[in-house]
């Protein structure tokens, strides 16, 4: 009876896990940073960046201002291969960000997630590929966690999320 109990509170806490975010830390990644293109993008103007408003595997939908169906998991190589070539919002160029690149969009005001989601709608809460190999094993690759902001490296054979980036024009 003790354990059902339990089992129960842990499942009804963790259906209301949302986005936390504290207002005493400074915005890292403030709207005003972003300019908002119609097609399902953003630029950051200070870095001159162009980046998917969605996770590959998810939906720009207009209407609603959001990122609909699941995003994809996938390895590193299948990651950098889906980026080489790749067409959105009729611009090429697409590719997986550099670990910089990524931990530049994180809000460290926020977990669960910690990105700016008005700019980055239902982004998971959860690993993101970024194109950094690590130096020290030729097996693993850096991670930004959109849970928290933090970075670590995994190995490049795991299924993990990915955004991708552009140079702005």
């Amino acid at each position: 009876m003790k354990l059902s109990l339990l089992l129960f509170t842990v499942c009804v806490s963790c259906s209301g896990l949302a986005q936390t975010c504290l207002e005493s830390i400074n915005e890292t990644t403030p709207s005003s940073n972003f300019t908002i293109n119609l097609n399902g993008t953003v630029t950051d103007s200070r870095l001159g960046l162009m980046w998917m408003r969605c996770s590959l595997g998810q939906t720009w939908n207009s209407a609603s201002a959001s990122c609909t169906g699941d995003a994809l998991e996938l390895n590193w190589q299948e990651a950098l291969q889906t980026a080489h070539g790749y067409i959105y919002a009729n611009q090429t160029g697409w590719r997986v960000p550099n670990v910089k690149e990524l931990a530049s969009i994180t809000e460290g005001q926020c977990v669960r997630p910690a990105i700016n989601t008005e700019i980055f709608p239902n982004t998971p809460a959860d690993d993101f590929w970024t194109s950094s190999p690590a130096v020290s094993d030729p097996q693993r690759a850096w991670v930004i966690a959109f849970f928290n902001s933090s970075n670590s490296i995994k190995e490049k054979s795991l299924f993990v999320y990915t955004r991708l980036v552009r140079t702005a024009n």
